[in-house]
């Protein structure tokens, strides 16, 4: 994610080490959509490009940015102890004015990470405290989404970075804190995202045969080049259909657009996003 916590060399290294074979997911069921999966507000779907950025840019460089018309939704991220950069432009304010300019927004939370990743993060998850950190870490997101004037309804993405899913009883952890970490947004009227390396962290979440509470989106890094969220789709074609998917596509891409340059990491976004306003 644009090196908010990895150099982009050292997130590929992690990538590899990590990978394991993708498999079709066969025999997986399809998954209910969205809307009927439990009583809470609609999701508002944005399909379209996007982009996310360590540091939200200033409400001048994203009016001058959505004025080009290239983008038209941008990550967010909203809180969590792992979070890699300070957020001076990031405000229930700033929220106000970009989504009146017609910016979709996409609420990230940098939760605790898997207790056999090789990166060190503030908090890190283990096999003993991966209910309770979910539970926690998923109120503190919708309370800090909250504040910035993200309603409920909005789906909120859970930031899970690249680690060795060879380890079994690594992965169990790391889906017991996922699960306790959607209940706990769910609990609150939000929907529940996801976003994890396609090799490992997404794969541990498509691969799961225990589809209790697990994400009801998914934002895959697949780092091909191909804007598509159905044609390197690398899990079962029944898993998160129904406007559910995000595509991190293209990462550290260096753009100018209306006189402000950012380095951004690209996104095919066919998925649902905040609600504001």
């Amino acid at each position: 994610m644009s090196g908010h916590r990895m150099s982009k060399k050292r997130r590929y290294i992690a990538w590899a080490v990590a990978g394991v074979a993708v498999l079709a997911g066969a025999g997986i069921a399809a998954e209910a959509s969205m809307a009927t999966t439990v009583s809470r507000p609609a999701p508002k779907v944005y399909t379209g490009r996007a982009f996310d950025t360590c540091t939200a840019p200033s409400a001048s460089a994203m009016k001058a940015w959505k004025a080009t018309n290239f983008y038209g939704a941008a990550a967010v991220y909203v809180g969590g102890k792992n979070r890699g950069c300070a957020q001076p432009n990031l405000t229930a304010s700033w929220v106000k004015t970009v989504s009146a300019s017609g910016w979709k927004l996409i609420p990230l939370y940098v939760g605790a990470q898997p207790p056999c990743q090789t990166s060190r993060n503030p908090e890190k998850l283990t096999a003993g405290t991966a209910a309770s950190l979910g539970a926690t870490d998923g109120a503190d997101a919708v309370a800090k989404a909250s504040a910035l004037g993200m309603k409920a309804g909005s789906t909120l993405y859970l930031d899970m970075e690249s680690y060795d899913t060879t380890n079994t009883a690594c992965t169990t952890a790391v889906l017991t804190y996922i699960r306790a970490w959607d209940k706990a947004v769910h609990a609150k009227n939000y929907w529940a995202g996801f976003y994890g390396f396609k090799s490992s962290s997404a794969a541990a979440v498509a691969q799961a045969k225990d589809r209790t509470d697990l994400p009801d989106a998914l934002w895959y890094a697949l780092w091909d080049q191909n804007k598509t969220t159905t044609a390197d789709w690398p899990f079962s074609t029944a898993l998160w259909t129904g406007h559910r998917r995000g595509h991190q596509y293209m990462v550290n891409s260096k753009e100018t657009r209306g006189g402000w340059t950012l380095t951004v990491d690209r996104d095919d976004w066919d998925a649902p996003v905040a609600v504001t306003g």
